[in-house]
């Protein structure tokens, strides 16, 4: 019977979770946008007109031709090509899996380092508490952009663009990731000290529960719905952090392109009348990012009774 009411309760949230998304057309729409273009993102070997990344199927006379629906334009192309005679609808798609890959990786990493730090100084307390969070707060004080300027700088004149090139997804994630940790950090610590007032928590240190179980099985679990908050936000700040590098030339290079580095390309050349090669990457960002912090929002607003009214 224990088992039938959690299943039942676990309905009954999930069917109300639906109710009220549905209810509320900003995150409906939102949630679309962001299914649609992972999605797309994901099928893009398959649903791509042309495959932007090999060399034999490019040439050069398709380079700089508008959109189909404009003068000198191609049903081929329907957004038109770069300079490289590469079709923007098919670099779009493939440059929007790398975009949301960082995203990803760099919240999980975030996560990842920031929930640990958080459990240690929630529980712990004292002297190592003070540390740890005096560690977060040097680390907030610095924007992310201008360390990863420094030290993708850096990287690039100690090895050289080649070895940048080629893992350059790998040290933009990691350095997305090591910045902005603090932020799960301080949400997970305050968690903690919530939920370690609580009896259930008394109960288990009675039962001669450890420190770990206490904190993975009991704890953690019950500090999991502003961490869900915090991620979804973070995911739209790493592809905009990345997309900022890349547009500045420290990003992801032309060979490997994301939606950052595709409207860097472009940027030359606009003013030139060439627009559709910044422009439509910049719309297809512009309506990640937006739908995922609406959505961010929405949850925000839905995990906390006293601000939703929906």
């Amino acid at each position: 019977m224990y088992l039938l009411s959690l299943l039942v309760g676990k309905k009954n949230k999930d069917s109300l979770f639906l109710k009220k998304l549905f209810k509320d057309k900003v995150a409906l729409v939102s949630t679309i946008v962001i299914f649609s273009l992972g999605l797309a993102a994901i099928l893009a070997p398959w649903i791509a007109p042309h495959n932007p990344f090999d060399v034999s199927t490019l040439n050069i006379m398709d380079s700089q031709m508008p959109p189909w629906w404009q003068q000198g334009g191609s049903t081929r192309f329907l957004f038109g090509t770069d300079v490289q005679g590469r079709g923007i609808l098919s670099t779009i798609l493939y440059g929007l899996r790398i975009s949301l890959i960082i995203g990803f990786l760099a919240v999980f990493l975030q996560a990842l380092i920031g929930i640990f730090i958080g459990l240690i100084a929630g529980y712990c307390g004292g002297f190592i508490d003070a540390l740890l969070m005096r560690i977060a707060d040097i680390q907030l004080s610095f924007s992310t952009t201008m360390v990863a300027i420094i030290v993708l700088s850096i990287f690039q004149k100690l090895f050289g663009i080649a070895v940048y090139n080629t893992y350059s997804l790998v040290i933009i994630v990691f350095i997305i990731g090591i910045t902005e940790w603090p932020k799960f950090a301080r949400t997970m610590r305050s968690g903690v000290l919530r939920e370690s007032k609580k009896s259930y928590v008394d109960a288990a240190k009675v039962m001669g529960f450890g420190a770990v179980r206490i904190l993975v099985r009991h704890i953690f679990p019950n500090c999991l719905t502003p961490l869900l908050v915090i991620a979804t936000l973070q995911i739209a700040e790493a592809i905009i952090i990345e997309a900022s590098l890349s547009f500045l030339g420290l990003g992801m290079p032309i060979s490997t392109p994301s939606l950052g580095s595709l409207i860097s390309s472009g940027f030359t050349y606009i003013f030139s009348g060439i627009w559709w090669i910044t422009v439509f990457p910049g719309v297809v960002l512009v309506c990640l990012v937006l739908a995922i912090n609406l959505l961010g929002d929405w949850l925000q607003d839905y995990f906390n009774p006293k601000l939703y009214k929906g």
